[in-house]
């Protein structure tokens, strides 16, 4: 099995890329990823076996003539590449639109000519806009930002493949959790590296605002499942745990209990977004997450270096 990963030298592709290349059923794993971020930490590490099976090239989504010759033989489509800027995602419309919109585009002509076996599909729960009640995936989808408006018109473009080849839509809640290639501007993780080095973290409102959340290890070890899975085509949730902003405090208190936090505007409403667990998906995938929120952050913690 040959597999096609854009993206994977991300936050999600690099753990993801790490669980295929240990598939003793995947004869190759080729990472397409401009490095724009810029993030390396897809290259270094200690060697494992099965790692020689990993390609890279460097391209562009609208790199046409690059991404159509690096789909030429590919079995599984892993579709990561995004532009996400956590939490700016109501700067530069423009570039959300060339990367997401239409970078997604030209990912799926390409597959019409060359098609796939499975296609996967990496959107986001930001999709649905804001909802005090959990959503589940009849929920009509109302995004706020300009990032979330071009991940819609992504899933828009994948699901131009039905009929032609099987594909997944996977609505994925806010990515935690630490690993080489993490973000430090995600709401947890930022937290978290304030919390330990500034012993003191920033709350926009009054902190009763809702999140669903996803560790990053649990949703590449699900993506990485999704390659054997029978599911039918669909759009689906991929959700572990929703935390309201002060439940992450309490429990970064427990690790630190000297930490302060700050409320700023806490008499304005935030926006808030509660996605409804899909448990059918979750057995599906075998998303068997058994670790509290503190375990996750006593982790991470103990990964920094002072």
């Amino acid at each position: 099995m040959k597999i096609l990963v854009t993206g994977g030298a991300g936050y999600v592709g690099t753990p993801l890329t790490d669980l295929l290349c240990a598939n003793p059923n995947v004869e190759q794993v080729i990472v397409y990823d401009n490095l724009s971020r810029p993030n390396y930490n897809l290259f270094i590490g200690i060697k494992k076996p099965g790692h020689e099976k990993l390609k890279f090239i460097k391209g562009e989504l609208l790199d046409t003539r690059r991404l159509r010759n690096a789909l030429k033989g590919v079995d599984v489509v892993y579709h990561l590449a995004a532009r996400v800027t956590t939490p700016f995602a109501n700067m530069d419309a423009h570039l959300f639109d060339q990367v997401n919109n239409w970078g997604t585009a030209e990912l799926v002509y390409a597959l019409e000519d060359n098609p796939a076996k499975k296609v996967i599909y990496t959107s986001s729960g930001g999709v649905y806009g804001s909802s005090v009640e959990p959503v589940d995936e009849s929920f009509e989808p109302s995004p706020k930002s300009f990032y979330g408006i071009s991940k819609l018109r992504g899933e828009e473009h994948v699901r131009r493949l039905s009929g032609k080849m099987p594909y997944y839509i996977f609505r994925c809640g806010n990515v935690y959790g630490y690993n080489r290639s993490m973000r430090f501007d995600a709401v947890i993780n930022k937290f978290i590296f304030e919390a330990a080095f500034e012993k003191r973290i920033t709350i926009h409102g009054d902190g009763e605002q809702a999140r669903s959340f996803i560790n990053a290890d649990v949703l590449a070890q699900a993506l990485a499942n999704a390659i054997h899975s029978d599911l039918p085509d669909g759009t689906y949730n991929l959700v572990d745990k929703t935390y309201k902003i002060m439940d992450i405090v309490d429990v970064l208190k427990q690790l630190m209990p000297d930490l302060e936090f700050i409320l700023i505007n806490q008499y304005m409403k935030q926006g808030e977004l509660n996605i409804k667990r899909n448990d059918r998906i979750n057995e599906q995938l075998k998303i068997t997450n058994e670790s509290s929120l503190l375990e996750d952050l006593t982790y991470f913690q103990e990964k920094f270096r002072f």
